[in-house]
């Protein structure tokens, strides 16, 4: 019997010789079910078993009822047991959020802490072809794309669902054959939630005109899966250059994301975000990236869930924590040696030296004339009025060389300024001021910048 669950744990290598597994037990008959099943792989194909129940304290005597059960069943079977227990009332207030939203969250998040604890490998969930359609069909009736209706993936790194291919049907045949004990939830019964109206009033329906709906409907789950995975690998792929910035972000080319296709562009975003955090986020969130990546304006931004943003800067696209900035205090310059800058990306080193006989191009080594500064020395962002005249160029205010060498505003404050009591004497990523510069052969100040990340780029840029 389970012959769907066994072609698909070997499909998914969801059981590994010598591994060991952590199932999750409620006590129902879909858990009870899989963890017999798994007792009986585990002897023939080497792995260890553990068994978890989580109390949430929603249903008073029956929860303490379950958890009983659920270890005198694991003391008969001699699976090891481990329970645990979470006021989910109290957190889902504390929150804000959902009784179901914040069930499974505790569940999960139990669920992980114990599979470290007893060093499991996977942690198994009794979700059955009857919870993958439920899943499908609640997605199709509130709107959906593509990725909403490929359903709950069979394995999602440790965690694994032996009996996604195997119909409610298929378990109760199985427990029926075993002889095997398992209690109700009553809430299971209740209509007032969703997924119970389609579990017991309109998949009875769709059974009138397909008996083998549930089976069917699972194939289609399936095959919408390998659309959406070889989308999402496109979709990845065309991403796969982003790079992370100083603010904990993303950043790419914004072509990369506009010139592809709907499909793949969406999809694209959705890779990204992943990336910065195993977060939801709805169709709308990823079309206005989409639409931001697009637009002809050099400027932008997105707000996003979960403390994100998203901003267009000229022709790059910045995913990154909102209300990222830049505030930082002016500093010293340490005459002679270190200046360390960390949150922008450099470090300034200061030392006596001779001019060489070739005065160096790097905008990120000068010699400075001593005689020509006046006062100490500090690093300090961008101030209004400030004008430099960079070698072989006329004298421009900072902020229209900025402006003209397109860096994005929000990049602007975070370039380094070294300047004395007269103005900037060097702008990071450009160079020194022309007419402070010492001649060839006499004694200067070396002033050299040294990237701690990717040469001469503002934040959020390429760096």
């Amino acid at each position: 019997m389970l012959n769907e669950a066994q072609a698909l744990t070997r499909e998914y290598a969801m059981l590994p010789p010598g591994g060991h597994v952590l199932c999750a037990v409620s006590g129902g008959a879909d858990s009870v079910c899989l963890l017999h099943w798994l007792r009986g792989r585990a002897e023939e194909e080497g792995f260890a078993l553990t068994a978890a129940h989580f109390d949430h304290r929603l249903r008073g005597a029956e929860s303490d009822r379950d958890a009983a059960f659920v270890r005198d069943l694991c003391r008969d079977w001699k699976v090891p047991c481990v329970v645990g227990e979470g006021d989910v009332s109290a957190e889902a207030g504390r929150r804000g959020a959902g009784i179901e939203e914040t069930a499974r969250a505790l569940r999960y998040d139990f669920l992980e802490r114990t599979a470290e604890a007893v060093g499991a490998g996977r942690i198994a969930t009794a979700h059955t072809a009857n919870d993958n359609v439920e899943t499908m069909l609640l997605h199709l009736i509130r709107g959906s794309g593509l990725q909403g209706l490929t359903g709950i993936r069979p394995r999602r790194g440790r965690l694994i669902r032996p009996l996604l291919t195997t119909t409610r049907v298929e378990v109760e045949a199985y427990l029926a054959a075993h002889a095997l004990p398992h209690v109700e939830d009553s809430t299971n019964a209740d209509t007032a939630y969703a997924r119970n109206k389609l579990r017991r009033q309109v998949i009875p329906l769709l059974e009138e005109l397909n008996p083998q709906v549930v089976s069917r409907m699972a194939d289609t789950v399936g095959c919408l899966r390998a659309d959406n995975d070889y989308l999402t690998a496109q979709a990845m792929a065309a991403v796969r250059t982003a790079e992370p910035t100083v603010t904990g972000g993303l950043v790419l080319p914004a072509g990369q994301v506009a010139r592809l296709p709907d499909p793949i562009a969406v999809r694209a975003v959705g890779v990204l975000l992943a990336r910065l955090g195993e977060y939801q986020y709805r169709a709308a969130h990823l079309r206005s990236v989409v639409d931001l990546a697009r637009s002809a304006r050099p400027s932008g931004s997105v707000d996003l869930p979960h403390g994100l943003a998203a901003r267009r800067a000229y022709e790059l696209l910045v995913l990154e924590p909102a209300g990222e900035g830049s505030g930082w205090t002016p500093v010293p310059l340490a005459v002679p040696g270190e200046t360390a800058l960390p949150e922008l990306g450099w470090k300034l080193v200061c030392r006596p030296a001779q001019t060489p006989a070739e005065p160096p191009t790097d905008p990120l080594v000068c010699y400075l004339d001593p005689a020509a500064l006046t006062g100490p020395l500090v690093v300090r962002p961008r101030a209004e009025g400030d004008a430099i005249t960079l070698p072989g160029r006329p004298r421009k205010r900072i902020k229209k060389l900025l402006i003209d060498a397109k860096v994005p505003r929000r990049d602007r404050e975070d370039l380094p300024v070294a300047a004395d009591e007269t103005g900037p004497v060097w702008l990071a990523g450009f160079g020194p001021d022309a007419p402070r510069l010492a001649a060839p052969g006499a004694p200067a100040l070396e002033l050299r910048a040294i990237p701690l990340r990717r040469p001469a780029s503002p934040r959020g840029s390429h760096s």
